[in-house]
């Protein structure tokens, strides 16, 4: 794929106008990343959905190789239309050559301007030289017909071995994938980037959720340091739970002479 030049906007309103047509009449518009989008800017997309913009900055889908991610209007302009493909001009057929006729040859026969007398006896009559054979005119070789196509001349070089191979495209590298595991504030999270765009903003799990995550990794000490946490963080809870076990065995007793008082 061919990267299409970077759009310095996003879409507009008319834009997003005529994309909503678009879908709705069964097609799906092309679209081209801006600098907003990252490492994929001046990447090529298709349009597939838009969803309600109020639930969310990133409301447009676009279909980015085998996957469709949600984007911001502002990560995105429309695709500039490719110039029409050039038609090859059309070979004309080689012109025949009509073959030139042989010019006729006619032998003069040799006569005398004037006559012998019949008087003189020394006036005999030569006999008159036989005509020369004409030799047949040579046809010329037809003639080269104009416009001949090139393909001999292109298959071949001027040694006459056949032209190398064009070499097949380079792969296209794909953007980095990154997950994040983290722990702050008495939390686990985890997050998801693809390049510059987040593909997962960092949300909570459990912290056994994080202890099986880390148990796949074969790093030394990371699995030691996040069980620490794990214990600190269970043995902080399990006081706390002491501490409230204690103060609702207190209000039970108060709530029981109530109850005897009355």
């Amino acid at each position: 794929m061919v990267a299409a030049q970077t759009a310095a906007e996003g879409l507009s309103t008319v834009d997003l106008e005529q994309i909503r047509d678009t879908l709705a009449a069964g097609r799906k518009p092309k679209v081209v990343f801006t600098e907003q989008a990252g490492q994929i800017a001046g990447q090529l997309g298709q349009v597939v959905a838009l969803t309600d913009p109020e639930l969310s900055d990133e409301w447009v889908v676009v279909r980015f190789g085998r996957d469709e991610l949600p984007f911001s209007p502002a990560d995105l302009a429309i695709a500039p239309k490719a110039p029409p493909a050039k038609r090859a001009p059309a070979v004309p057929a080689p012109r025949e050559e009509s073959p030139v006729p042989a010019p006729s040859v006619t032998a003069d026969t040799a006569t005398s301007d004037s006559p012998a007398k019949p008087d003189s006896p020394t006036a005999a009559a030569a006999p008159s030289a036989p005509p020369a054979a004409a030799e047949p005119a040579a046809k010329p070789a037809p003639a080269a017909p104009k416009d001949a196509p090139a393909a001999d001349t292109e298959a071949r070089t001027s040694g006459g071995k056949p032209a190398a191979k064009k070499a097949a495209p380079k792969a296209k590298v794909p953007v980095g994938l990154t997950v994040t595991l983290a722990y702050a504030d008495g939390e686990w999270t985890v997050a998801a980037n693809q390049g510059a765009k987040a593909l997962a903003k960092p949300y909570v799990i459990k912290a056994g959720e994080a202890l099986k995550m880390v148990a796949m990794l074969d790093v030394p000490g990371v699995h030691e340091a996040v069980e620490e946490i794990v214990a600190a963080a269970r043995a902080e809870a399990e006081t706390q739970a002491e501490r409230l076990r204690a103060e609702l065995a207190e209000i039970e007793a108060r709530l029981a002479e109530l109850r005897e008082a009355e």
